[in-house]
């Protein structure tokens, strides 16, 4: 059921417009005893997940007794991004989930269907898994909030991925990831219907019926002008709710260039973006959009790791990103990758597979990876300070710009915002 829709290529949503929204689908689901949150963490800042967390507090009061972000493998928040997120939300009421020990296994889905949804790519079954707190919690209502967006791993982002893979252990993790990563990104981003989603569809419907969850989503875009702006509040109990937020989603973040991109500029906010696990964004998001020899530079100032889990960091640094024959290969001779598929998975979305260049730009400061770093797993590295005084963003529009020396280049704020394709690498 739909308890709430609100939505366009043309909505400006504010926090009253949110409110509203929110607490109107609160009204139709009836007197609560007991709520739980799952936010997104802070990573997904611009979700507005934060703002509608402290509304659905603001309502429930202190029958919501919990706030368990959906972490996946990233480090948990921190107080400064809990405050900066959740707003007047208390503190006391966030709950760190640890993928790999605080889960529960509601069910496994068979390796036959596993191979059919993956069309034979991969020989395994799936667990469907969950923080021990959605099961054990006794709660009536299970708030899954989060935005919408083309995701590499998925096709969209969000909906009871949130579930599965933000509250998801160890395995269920990896597993998915890797899926998606053999499957082909180019045939998953955009998508609402993909091999990964069918599994957590599949998981819904099979293993997690008896979960009060409800969905709160939203659509949140970069508009001309290049600010940020909300298009969509979606409140719903099933596959509806996320099918009318995958719709807009695909409307207002997926850009359709006319030609292929040759040179690609990509600022990654250093508020949200400190390692190469999340400002990889920057590269499977514009692949479909960058041409043969094409080049994509990543101002990253805040860039202090590969990955945001240790163990993943090591095998980052290890492997490196070499595109996916040799990632197979890697796998397929290391049990250290076979046990960590999602990482295998990371380093095939990281590559382009040889076919444009990446140039990843630091912050100089004693924690940021070293030119050595940046080039041990395949990017090229070049000096932050130089490339922001040859391209300095600051003056740049979104998209399409032509520098004074006759240069264009096509730059983006946002990469974890939006999906960049040419017709040619595209097909609906």
């Amino acid at each position: 059921m739909i308890y709430y829709q609100n939505g366009s290529a043309t909505h400006n949503l504010s926090h009253e417009d949110l409110k509203m929204g929110l607490r109107e689908a609160f009204d139709k689901l009836g007197e609560k005893r007991k709520v739980l949150a799952i936010p997104p963490d802070y990573t997904r800042l611009p979700s507005r997940a934060g703002e509608l967390t402290e509304i659905a507090w603001e309502y429930y009061g202190d029958k919501l007794t919990d706030i368990l972000p959906a972490l996946g493998t990233h480090t948990p928040m921190t107080d400064e991004q809990i405050s900066h997120m959740f707003g007047k939300t208390p503190a006391d009421l966030i709950r760190i989930h640890d993928w790999r020990n605080d889960v529960a296994t509601l069910g496994r889905i068979s390796a036959e269907i596993v191979e059919e949804v993956s069309e034979y790519k991969v020989h395994f079954d799936w667990p469907v898994q969950v923080n021990k707190l959605l099961v054990e919690g006794n709660f009536d209502l299970i708030l899954s909030i989060g935005q919408v967006v083309p995701h590499e791993v998925v096709g969209m982002a969000n909906y009871n991925k949130n579930v599965f893979v933000g509250t998801g252990g160890a395995e269920a993790i990896n597993k998915s990831h890797y899926v998606g990563a053999v499957y082909g990104m180019e045939r998953m981003m955009g998508r609402a219907d993909t091999p990964v989603r069918r599994l957590f569809n599949y998981a819904s419907e099979n293993f997690a019926k008896h979960l009060p969850i409800v969905y709160v989503l939203t659509v949140v875009g970069v508009n001309k002008e290049g600010k940020q702006q909300t298009y969509g509040l979606f409140v719903g109990d099933d596959f509806d709710v996320f099918d009318l937020a995958a719709k807009l989603s695909l409307e207002v973040n997926f850009q359709m260039v006319e030609k292929p991109l040759k040179k690609v500029l990509i600022w990654l906010d250093p508020t949200e973006f400190k390692s190469t696990w999340l400002g990889n964004k920057s590269i499977y998001r514009t692949r479909m959009a960058i041409a043969d020899g094409g080049e994509l530079i990543v101002l990253a100032p805040a860039l202090i790791e590969f990955g945001e889990d240790k163990e993943i960091d090591r095998l980052i640094h290890k492997y490196g990103y070499f595109g996916t024959p040799q990632t197979l290969k890697a796998v397929e001779n290391n049990e250290e990758l076979r046990n960590n598929l999602g990482a295998a998975a990371h380093l095939i979305h990281g590559s382009s597979e040889g076919r444009f260049s990446i140039t990843y730009c630091p912050g100089k400061n004693p924690e940021n990876l070293t030119k050595q770093e940046i080039e041990s797993v395949g990017f090229q590295y070049a000096d932050i300070d130089e490339m922001m005084e040859k391209y300095n963003f600051r003056h740049l529009k979104e998209g399409f710009n032509t520098l004074p020396s006759g240069e264009e280049i096509y730059y983006i704020s946002s990469p974890a915002l939006g999906l960049w394709a040419h017709r040619d690498r595209f097909e609906y």
